[in-house]
């Protein structure tokens, strides 16, 4: 990981803006929510005032996916007129779209804000910050509706961004800064040891600490320091565990968000650890609904050790239900899980183990999720399998595809699908598609492990859907 937290990573990409401080003019934007804190840290270290910009995209009626332009709070409107004319759409129908979008936007400013006032952009420099960008798409369009608001200089920042999008971005505004460019990147999550989702009480409390920080430095004496406000700290529980599984011991890391009503257990895949970087940043998608997770290993060192020369236990199914058992039932007796819903989360071979532990702990395992699993290694277990089921598969991932449709065939639960993430391979490396997975399995658990759930289930997103 590269950066601890948000926080962390606004002052490490602050001192990249430094040339900023104290001029008059500058004003630091941050997009909500997660971007907030990032953008808190530099208006922090730059002595600027802090805002937020909210934008959307405006969408083309019966395929809103694709956008014509897109639209800001406070009146900053970009069309893409090749897009407008080759779709049909009526001046009537953008002015429609436009205002019903803006209504939108300007309720959740006022959200925010409250009874702060919105700092105008018009003549002045303007740094952009969000906590780093995937595909682009998002902040390209909202690039595009804050240069209608006429600001003198537009600078987007942004703790990590991936080489090509980077390249892509660049020649869209005055100066791009990002901390780190890596050439393999597949969700933002992965530079961050912690990346629990950011809450709209911490966006009005951190544009109310840094507006009175401001009033109260400019009441101050000159040269008298005032100290900059500290940003809130979610509550959120995190611990490393030994887990006792008959004759052997196994290392976890237990982590529970304050009123978590649920836990997911993650069984990882073939040669990987507790440490997968994909399966902690499904994690910290899991600790912003709410759900807390246990990733833990299936093996010891020791036999870590053996299975790298040999291979002989990562595709031991059998073997790693037993463990995946062993430690559903350490969980049933921790005094501070023990009353939780329970899920699965598998990926690769540790899928095929999560399904066939489930099958036989019917009454215990209220939903589970494969991601690019190999839910046929289950055999006859499939159809025994009881609770809910949500399978995820690259689309590009042919063979696993092709795998999953006839595991998906062979389940008999009541409630099962197959979510297919365009554009991903195996490994989930491509642009986006692990935040997809993670955002399709976050969605299935809080829909299935919380009372009342989260009312009505959405996993289909970019990913097509069969059930």
């Amino acid at each position: 990981m590269i950066f601890r937290d948000r926080q962390d990573a606004g002052r490490q990409l602050a001192k990249r803006l430094m040339k900023y401080a104290n001029l008059q003019d500058v004003i630091v934007l941050g997009i909500p929510r997660g971007g907030v804190p990032v953008a808190f840290e530099i208006a922090n270290a730059l002595h600027a005032p802090l805002d937020i910009f909210l934008s959307r995209k405006l969408g083309v009626p019966g395929q809103e996916e694709l956008a014509f332009g897109a639209v800001s709070a406070g009146g900053g409107r970009f069309l893409d007129q090749e897009i407008v004319q080759a779709s049909g759409i009526s001046a009537a129908q953008i002015e429609q779209i436009t205002r019903a979008t803006r209504a939108t936007l300007d309720q959740r400013a006022r959200l925010y804000r409250g009874d702060l006032p919105s700092i105008s952009v018009e003549g002045r420099t303007v740094i952009l910050v969000d906590d780093g960008i995937a595909t682009g798409a998002s902040v390209y369009a909202a690039v595009h509706a804050l240069r209608q608001m006429k600001p003198r200089k537009l600078v987007v920042a942004v703790p990590v961004a991936p080489i090509s999008t980077s390249n892509w971005l660049r020649s869209s505004v005055d100066e791009l800064v990002v901390a780190y460019s890596p050439e393999y990147f597949y969700a933002v999550g992965q530079f961050y040891d912690r990346f629990s989702q950011t809450t709209d009480e911490e966006v009005v409390a951190l544009l109310r600490h840094a507006a009175r920080h401001l009033a109260e430095k400019a009441a101050r004496p000159t040269g008298q320091h005032v100290d900059p406000p500290s940003a809130p700290v979610s509550a959120i529980s995190h611990r490393d565990v030994t887990i006792s599984v008959g004759s052997v011991t196994l290392e976890g890391r237990l982590t529970i968000p304050e009123g978590a009503q649920a836990i997911v257990l993650f069984a990882h895949g073939s040669g990987s650890s507790r440490h997968s970087p994909r399966n902690r940043y499904v994690a910290e998608m899991l600790h912003a609904k709410g759900l807390a997770t246990l990733l833990f290993d299936l093996l010891t060192r020791e036999e870590e050790a053996i299975d790298r020369l040999t291979a002989e236990l990562r595709f031991n199914i059998t073997f790693l239900a037993k463990r995946l058992i062993g430690v559903t039932g350490w969980v049933r007796q921790n005094a501070d899980t023990g009353q939780l819903a329970l899920g699965y989360f598998g990926a690769s071979t540790g899928a095929a183990a999560a399904l066939v532990a489930a099958a036989r702990l019917p009454r215990i395992v209220d939903a589970l999720v494969s991601r690019g699993g190999r839910p046929e290694l289950a055999g006859e277990s499939l159809a025994a399998v009881q609770a809910p089921t949500l399978l995820i598969v690259g689309g590009r991932d042919e063979v696993v595809l092709t795998l999953n449709r006839q595991a998906l065939a062979a389940l008999k639960c009541p409630v099962k699908r197959l979510a297919i993430v365009a554009g991903a391979t195996h490994l989930f490396e491509e642009p986006g598609t692990l935040e997809e997975a993670a955002r399709l399995a976050a969605d299935w658990f809080v829909h299935y492990l919380v009372p009342a759930g989260s009312g009505e289930l959405n996993v289909v997103g970019t990913a097509a859907t069969h059930k």
